[in-house]
């Protein structure tokens, strides 16, 4: 029996990825101009990024509960066997709102079989733990197997973040107003990772070039066999910058595949325009 892979919009993965892998969809939401959206299908990032460009604050909201109901319904009356990937408990509610849902719709369908993982990851560190189960999805891996290594991905995923303007995390909390404010008059950037599902500030540093070279001097101490494992950058609408970053990438470990993709509109909501976010492991998967 062939292993359903559920993902939310929060992996950052195109939604062309899932039509061409059959992977199922769940929207997050979007709150904009007093109107209600579903990522990536009622509204896509660059609007948002264009609203924060002109001063706007849109806000984000976990997956409808109507429509997970929906799908695990679904995918139960199918008999279908399933595994969740899902955004990182400590950034949303969709993970605890999809166990509930999970829990309610075995009371009518006892026999429904869904491993529901929490990634404790974001944006295309998620997203390589998709591809990943997908892949062994594919290869006609059973369910225990895909959650196994799902679970590994997960756990081993490194995340770094840097933003262009600090206010955007500001406004979400993950930095006082004054820090920002300084910061911008300072040029600092600042150099962040997720810790345990949540955002946590790395390290500050002054003007770009700085800020490359120790990323890679990280990368350096954190990765493993680098140049051999797909590695994944996501940009905040703004690919030349993301482009530049997949070069310096790839003369310095000489990896042969990066993937490059737009942080979608539930994570760009607080990160802003021109955010750079780069994925890897830090361990190799068991054999």
């Amino acid at each position: 029996m062939s292993v359903t892979i559920i993902a939310d919009s929060a992996c950052d993965l195109p939604l062309s990825y899932y039509k061409e892998n059959k992977v199922s969809f769940i929207p997050l939401q979007v709150h904009l101009d007093g109107n209600n959206y579903e990522d990536l299908q009622t509204i896509q990032p660059a609007e948002v990024y264009q609203a924060m460009r002109e001063g706007k604050a849109p806000k984000t909201s976990q997956a409808s509960p109507e429509y997970v109901t929906q799908l695990f319904t679904q995918l139960a009356i199918e008999k279908k066997q399933a595994v969740y990937v899902a955004f990182s408990s400590e950034l949303s509610g969709t993970y605890q709102m999809a166990v509930m849902v999970y829990n309610q719709v075995k009371e009518t369908y006892p026999d429904f079989d869904l491993d529901i993982i929490d990634t404790k990851c974001a944006s295309l560190g998620q997203g390589l733990v998709v591809m990943k189960a997908v892949e062994l999805a594919a290869a006609g891996a059973d369910k225990e197997t895909i959650s196994r290594a799902a679970a590994f991905h997960a756990q081993h995923m490194v995340h770094f973040f840097t933003v262009d303007n600090l206010d955007y995390l500001a406004r979400g909390g993950r930095i006082s107003k004054a820090s920002a404010f300084v910061g911008g008059l300072l040029n600092i950037k600042p150099l962040l990772h997720v810790e345990d599902g949540k955002l946590i500030p790395l390290e500050k540093i002054r003007g770009k070039k700085k800020l490359v070279k120790r990323t890679l001097e990280v990368m350096h101490e954190r990765g493993v066999d680098l140049d051999k494992q797909t590695i994944a950058i996501s940009h905040g609408d703004d690919l030349p910058l993301a482009l530049e970053w997949k070069e310096a990438i790839q003369n310095e470990f000489g990896t042969k595949n990066v993937i490059i993709n737009i942080v979608g509109a539930v994570v760009g909501a607080h990160s802003g325009p021109s955010t750079i976010a780069i994925f890897f492991l830090d361990e190799n998967p068991p054999s």
